[in-house]
């Protein structure tokens, strides 16, 4: 039995910590009901952008590659605030039907020796995937697919399996694969869901596994252990190529949107985030954990492809499933939360996003895209 002022003692302190619990409470819903809200308006701004600036052809920045549309097309349906059938996607998935070339099976246009014919293809393959009109787009995508693979580097091409070009895919049927390229189209095959145990995705993994800074049974480039961080580069054809630095002996500098595709792509062949390769890319990333800037890229070149970057992060980072990064200094990281306050801030007055003019990324329409394709794997848990 207590004693009266023991009684006293104990009520008193009963009553401060169930105060001090449910002021937790409330902090804790209201920091939820905060991250919704940044989340929501974040988004909305953005949709508002793209309604107010979607060409009379259903397009955006349609005259400076037609493979845009597929971005923004994407992004739009990916945030779940809206479907196939608002009026502005509807007529964006008119422009991306009109591309659809029937004779060659791609989803670049009619135009003669088009660029990009990868990229194009490959986002717009995610676009009408995303749409899922009840398959309507079945047999459009199933072609694509085809057309894809024929860009492949391998035997047809006469490339074996000694060679630094064999499994990757570039621009066209006859450009250098690099890991850029490559990434989008595992993207498109993951997205129309091409097996893990396609040969075509057997093959890329070849190609994606030489790209990494990692010495050993998978890369036997003699630039692999120069640096051997577990990072990626551009591309391991032709000697190795990298957007980054090139250091005297030889090594080649790798960087954060290359080692979050690199990654992504080999998770989307099948490896398992336990591989070596995933592992030792995956340190790399606590050691370089950044949000603002691509991490690996010159100081001066910090900000090249940074949209691009948060996209190929958020993507990777949900498809590995980690919610939190722990940086190799201990510090935990939301990365989710981390991302939507960087675009909410970085996100201009008429709810566009825009970049320096470095791969493509000085087009709003293009880097409001990455951007709600970013946010769309950012949704605040409920």
């Amino acid at each position: 039995m207590f004693a009266p002022r023991s009684k006293l003692l104990f009520s008193t302190f009963f009553v401060m910590f169930a105060t001090m619990c449910v002021g937790s409470a409330r902090t804790a819903a209201d920091e939820i009901a905060e991250r919704n809200k940044r989340w929501s308006q974040t988004v909305d701004q953005g949709i508002r952008y793209l309604r107010g600036t979607q060409e009379d052809t259903g397009g955006w920045s349609t005259g400076i590659n037609p493979g845009m549309t597929g971005v923004v097309v994407t992004g739009l349906l990916s945030t779940g605030r809206v479907g196939p059938d608002d009026p502005t996607v509807a007529k964006g998935l008119k422009y991306i039907e009109s591309l659809v070339n029937e004779k060659d099976g791609h989803i670049a246009g009619s135009r003669p020796g088009l660029p990009l014919q990868n990229y194009v293809t490959s986002v717009n393959v995610m676009a009408l995937t995303a749409a899922d009109r009840n398959g309507s787009y079945k047999k459009v995508v199933g072609d694509a697919v085809e057309f894809l693979k024929k860009l492949q580097w391998d035997e047809s091409e006469g490339k074996g399996p000694e060679s630094d070009y064999y499994g990757g895919a570039g621009y066209d049927s006859t450009s250098r694969p690099d890991l850029s390229n490559t990434q989008m189209f595992l993207d498109a095959l993951q997205a129309a869901g091409v097996p893990k145990d396609d040969p075509a995705l057997k093959k890329a993994l070849i190609f994606v596994s030489r790209c990494q800074n990692l010495k050993g049974e998978h890369n036997d480039q003699p630039w692999a252990g120069k640096i051997n961080d577990g990072s990626f580069i551009y591309s391991a054809a032709a000697g190795g190529q990298t957007k980054s630095d090139k250091l005297p002996n030889g090594g080649l500098v790798g960087y954060g949107s290359m080692t979050y595709a690199g990654m992504k792509s080999m998770i989307y062949c099948g490896v398992s985030k336990d591989d070596p390769r995933i592992k030792k890319a995956y340190e790399w990333v606590q050691k370089n954990y950044a949000i603002n800037g691509n991490p690996g890229m010159p100081k001066d070149h910090s900000d090249w492809g940074l949209y691009y970057y948060y996209h190929t992060m958020a993507k990777t980072l949900s498809a590995m499933g980690i919610d939190e990064v722990v940086d190799a200094k201990g510090v935990k990281h939301d990365w989710r939360n981390e991302l939507v306050e960087a675009l909410a801030k970085r996100q201009k007055p008429d709810g566009s996003w825009l970049n320096s003019n470095h791969w493509l990324e000085s087009q709003p329409s293009l880097v409001t895209g990455y951007a709600l394709m970013t946010l769309s794997y950012c949704k605040p848990k409920q």
